[in-house]
């Protein structure tokens, strides 16, 4: 399986126009919410109950919300982009620019891990994290995410 075979292109967001980490998980949230049917405070909730136990932030300009939802029946992976970065409460203190969304189904611990796992590879590439800063469309970021998209 590969990022984009999960990455629904509607749920990318290239301006997320929040200046919090609520608002963010918000409006990665709404895509999110509409592809699955499921409310969108209860995703908003599990994804907060997991900033809790410590920031998704990872640092890096890098942000990776996730939770687990039990009436979900696929994974749903989202992308936004801040242009203005956003204190997301990272490791390393500097604004979040560039956010994956993951939220799996409660028992799909594997899945959801190997996900985490290549979405983190991914952006651990500074070329790649540049070229999706400039993207301006949906189309340009499923094109960067596609040079480099491997089976996880």
């Amino acid at each position: 399986m590969k990022i984009l075979d999960v990455l629904d292109k509607d749920a990318i967001l290239i301006d997320l126009k929040s200046k919090d980490k609520i608002g963010i998980l918000n409006e990665l949230v709404e895509p999110a919410s509409r592809i699955t049917g499921i409310d969108h405070k209860q995703m908003v909730q599990v994804l907060m109950e997991r900033e809790r136990l410590g920031s998704t932030g990872i640092g890096g300009g890098i942000g990776i919300p996730h939770g687990k939802l039990k009436n979900l029946d696929k994974l749903v992976l989202g992308f936004g982009l801040s242009r203005d970065g956003v204190d997301f409460e990272s490791m390393d203190g500097r604004p979040t620019h560039i956010f994956f969304l993951l939220i799996t189904p409660e028992h799909s611990t594997d899945l959801h891990l190997k996900l985490l796992a290549r979405v983190s590879r991914l952006l651990k590439k500074e070329p790649l994290k540049e070229m999706m800063m400039k993207a301006k469309s949906a189309e340009e970021i499923v094109s960067i995410i596609s040079e480099d998209d491997d089976d996880f």
